[in-house]
């Protein structure tokens, strides 16, 4: 695999995100307790035996960039090995902000073509997932493929979030869809792609097109050279609040196949505050945890259920955290309960607290489209005051203090901003 280099796409706004991307890349949001996003395909990346990666980034990079540092984490620094990050080169002649996915590989052809290669393998940096890259690229090789992509059944109710393909018999596709409003097929592609380099490099020079699902693709498809490779583990793209939250519940479902420990994902404990900084979680005899991931630092005096904590996390006396994801250093007072919410780092829920109503019906009127299901989302920094009642599929942005509050109480469906 020495001569395969990798490429992570990870300068992408993910909007869908929300406030979770107030402050940060979408890969650099934090993950199951005590990784990012980006750890999956950085872990994939030294599993699969690759020594070469390109991290391409643009949107709020400080939080990822740091993360990732030199790599030495997932064994990529060294003489022979290396991570090396490409923002946009802004300010240069014939330069500017990534455009689009492919717009990105096309700013960088000169660190492609400076590190001799035979394929080229294009990642995402914010998807949930093991896989062994050898098998794919072994499978591009054999098939004698110029470009492949790596393809998995969806639920037909999200085919048109994806790129979709139709395979003939000898796994060359024949049909292409880009976020089809009514699809052919559930085949959809994870945003996984091997290139030979030659044909990467040629594709990209010949024409000024943004996208690789949009343009690049179906162009290779008219070339006869676009083939897909089926993939049936464990996927998923978290680039929605839903799926994000859906996701953690995989966490902690035993047969999901979500299993990052056993996948061998490793993040940087270098970075920030992360468990090696922490003592064990400290549980007293009265708390009760069911089905719950609780990480290293913890303090858990009251319930937790079915719910996912990061380093750090307090839940004091008589306070409950179901159907939830705590992110690190966050404070649930006494008497307080959380259902169903996501809250980001460094958050304080006062004392005797109700956050959170899963059963709402009522969307978030200012993005409908980010929270309809009953999540509530609470932003970093923020703090909601002692005795506050805050309904279902409602924002609280980062830094919100006690002050901000001009009532004691959020309806479902309300934004508060500081």
């Amino acid at each position: 695999m020495r001569d395969t280099l990798a490429m992570i796409l990870a300068g992408g706004v993910g909007s869908r995100l929300n406030i979770l991307v107030k402050h940060r890349a979408k890969p650099a949001v934090p993950f199951g307790g005590i990784y990012r996003i980006i750890d999956f395909a950085l872990s994939n990346v030294m599993n699969s035996d690759l020594t070469r990666v390109a991290v391409l980034t643009q949107y709020k990079p400080l939080s990822l960039m740091s993360h990732i540092g030199d790599g030495s984490a997932w064994d990529l620094a060294g003489r022979t090995r290396e991570v090396k990050i490409l923002p946009p080169r802004t300010g240069e002649e014939d330069s500017d902000w990534y455009k689009g996915t492919a717009d990105a590989v096309r700013q960088n052809l000169d660190f492609i073509e400076s590190r001799p290669s035979s394929q080229i393998l294009i990642l995402s940096g914010d998807h949930v997932y093991y896989m062994d890259y050898k098998d794919m690229v072994r499978h591009h090789r054999a098939i004698g493929a110029k470009v492949t992509v790596a393809m998995m059944i969806v639920p037909w109710e999200q085919t048109s979030q994806f790129g979709i393909g139709i395979l003939d018999d000898g796994g060359r596709i024949v049909d292409w869809e880009e976020k089809p409003r009514k699809a052919k097929s559930n085949l959809a592609s994870m945003g996984i792609y091997v290139f030979d380099t030659d044909y990467l490099v040629d594709s990209l020079k010949r024409t000024t097109e943004t996208d690789f699902g949009h343009h690049i693709l179906p162009q290779a498809m008219a070339d006869g050279q676009l083939y897909g490779y089926v993939f049936r583990g464990y996927w998923r793209d978290v680039g929605t609040i839903q799926s994000f939250w859906d996701a953690h519940m995989d966490l902690l479902d035993q047969s999901s196949g979500l299993d990052p420990q056993t996948w061998g994902i490793v993040t940087n404990l270098e970075a920030g505050s992360m468990p090696c900084d922490w003592p064990p979680a400290h549980v007293v005899p009265d708390a009760v945890i069911v089905n719950s991931a609780v990480s290293a630092g913890c303090t858990i005096k009251g319930q937790v259920i079915n719910s996912v904590l990061s380093p750090g996390v307090t839940v004091e006396e008589g306070a409950v955290v179901k159907d939830s994801i705590i992110m690190h250093k966050s404070r649930v007072s006494r008497g307080s309960s959380v259902n169903k919410v996501i809250s980001d780092k460094e958050v304080v829920i006062g004392q005797n607290a109700q956050v959170g109503d899963p059963d709402t019906k009522e969307a978030n009127r200012d993005f409908p489209s980010h929270l309809n299901t009953g999540i509530t989302l609470i932003g970093k920094w923020a703090e909601i005051p002692s005795n506050a009642r805050v309904g279902g599929n409602c924002i609280i942005y980062p830094r919100v203090t006690a002050d901000d509050w001009k009532e004691g109480s959020l309806p479902s469906g309300s934004t508060l901003k500081k």
